[in-house]
């Protein structure tokens, strides 16, 4: 493995926050600030792509801008860990970028200049997330993301929106600042250092630091990112649904829900290390922690009759089964925890580009009230249907991967194995019990046959198209997953 001095994690991210800028001088021509956004997004995924060479061959791409302390550095790295994230999130904007685009205009949405700003400081904060090379670094863009993101989500600034907005910054900021910022000042009391080791085995730690302060500190950092969406600390998410649906699969596939998840696996296994989460006993704690959420979450959904609300509580479930097969520990459950970063991604923002573009032609929100539309919009209806399938993990769509690896992570566990193999196999009849209705009704439910569906037709292109290329991946990803997992064995080796 070779360090190489590299600016480019840096060229990436200030690509972003260039096109930020660039949008919000240009928002009185809306043709030239889209362009800004799909330009921005654009030469970020170009410069991350450029990147994929060096990394495969096993280097780690770094650069540091300045030094506050002894060990505490804004330092930025590239490695195969990182990658994963960065290449998803990067090229996921793009179709987010034409797809806000139809959204926005076809509603007519009120301060489309800001909203794209702010869409484009929320990259920038996720790609700081993501080529962070110390716990200080990933802690500040974190916070980044959280501020970026507020105004998206008090977009519509009604009442609903305000209330949801609060939640949403009050429930991350508190336990950032609460719970992870007083666990990083002991980190680096305790070792000198905040930065993350080259090898995922060993942790930061020294042999001598008190076990039982060591189990505190985890515990602070696995609840201090409350992106990750695990229970108690997950009720911000389904509350921040009331932004636009861009917002929504801003939240719930590219960025902020992805921070928290890459975040806290990034901090169990480059600080805290397999070894010392193996001997400590987190590892095993923390996937029956996680297992609560996946099952609780999968119940809650199928309560719900909003489609987004639906989609909300199946993100908090399918969040923690990355959280759950890192726990694992075993090389096939860290590797479908891993993978499922990218497995999620692209089949959750389809659903959610889906529920925005039923809500831009009919004006549908609840799924009782969809029964018929397929019939009316297959283009649509049929991308959810791949995308759900995704969700439940039935081949070939990627979904699947995730689930294969994770049922073979439980099965390499010592103990405890048939207790993860039921929380999956139980997971995955309730997806499927949440899921298939939706489709199954819209394409063979009764059309209301009457004026509430006169007149319906497909979403513009300009929605349309993201969402069914999104679906095509899904697939794609899902016969084809090598190049992904190349990444997933660099980390897991």
């Amino acid at each position: 493995m070779e360090v190489i001095i590299s600016s480019k994690p840096l060229i990436a991210m200030l690509f972003a926050l260039t096109g930020a800028i660039l949008v919000s001088l240009s928002g009185k021509n809306p043709n030239i600030r889209e362009a800004w956004s799909v330009a921005a997004a654009s030469c970020m995924f170009g410069i991350i792509v450029s990147m994929v060479p060096a990394i495969l061959d096993g280097n780690i791409l770094k650069y540091q801008v300045f030094d506050i302390l002894p060990g505490l550095s804004l330092t930025f790295r590239a490695d195969a860990f990182s990658m994963i994230f960065a290449l998803i999130a990067s090229f996921l904007w793009i179709f987010a970028a034409f797809y806000s685009m139809g959204y926005m205009r076809s509603l007519e949405e009120h301060a489309q200049t800001r909203f794209n700003a702010c869409f484009a400081l929320s990259l920038f904060g996720a790609m700081g997330v993501a080529f962070a090379d110390n716990l200080f670094t990933l802690y500040l863009f974190y916070e980044v993301v959280s501020i970026c993101t507020y105004p998206l989500v008090a977009h519509h600034q009604d009442k609903e929106g305000y209330s949801g907005a609060r939640k949403y910054i009050v429930y991350l900021t508190t336990t950032a600042k609460g719970l992870l910022l007083p666990a990083m000042i002991l980190i680096y009391v305790l070792t000198g250092s905040l930065d993350f080791t080259d090898n995922i085995h060993t942790g930061i730690f020294p042999a001598d630091v008190n076990s039982s302060l060591i189990i505190i500190l985890y515990i602070c950092c696995l609840l201090g990112f409350a992106k990750n969406g695990i229970m108690p600390v997950h009720n911000w998410l389904p509350g921040a649904m009331v932004a636009p649906t861009p917002v929504s699969a801003l939240l719930h596939a590219v960025a902020v829900v992805k921070v928290g998840v890459f975040a806290t696996t990034r901090i169990m296994l480059y600080i805290f290390g397999s070894d010392m989460m193996s001997s400590l006993g987190l590892g095993t704690a923390t996937a029956y922690f996680v297992s609560f959420t996946i099952i609780m979450a999968s119940v809650i959904a199928l309560t719900k009759d909003n489609l987004k609300a639906r989609l909300a509580y199946s993100t908090v479930s399918q969040l923690s089964y990355i959280i759950l097969g890192v726990a694992m520990l075993t090389p096939s459950g860290m590797s479908g925890g891993l993978i499922h970063i990218a497995n999620h991604a692209f089949s959750k923002i389809t659903l959610f580009f889906c529920a925005g573009a039923i809500f831009v032609a009919s004006g549908k929100k609840t799924i009782s009230e969809m029964s018929g539309l397929g019939r009316t919009m297959p283009f649509t209806f049929g991308a959810f249907g791949i995308a759900s399938l995704s969700m439940i993990g039935v081949p070939p769509v990627a979904g699947f991967v995730t689930k294969w690896k994770l049922l073979v992570g439980a099965m390499e566990m010592d103990a405890h194995a048939i207790v993860f193999l039921l929380v999956l196999l139980s997971s995955t009849l309730l997806n499927a019990a949440y899921f298939a209705p939706v489709t199954y009704q819209a394409f063979m439910g009764k059309h209301p046959g009457n004026e509430q569906f006169d007149g319906i037709k497909e979403a513009p292109l300009s929605m349309l198209i993201p969402l069914l290329t999104a679906a095509v991946f899904s697939v794609i990803i899902g016969i084809w997953p090598d190049f992904m997992m190349n990444f997933v064995n660099l980390v897991t080796k």
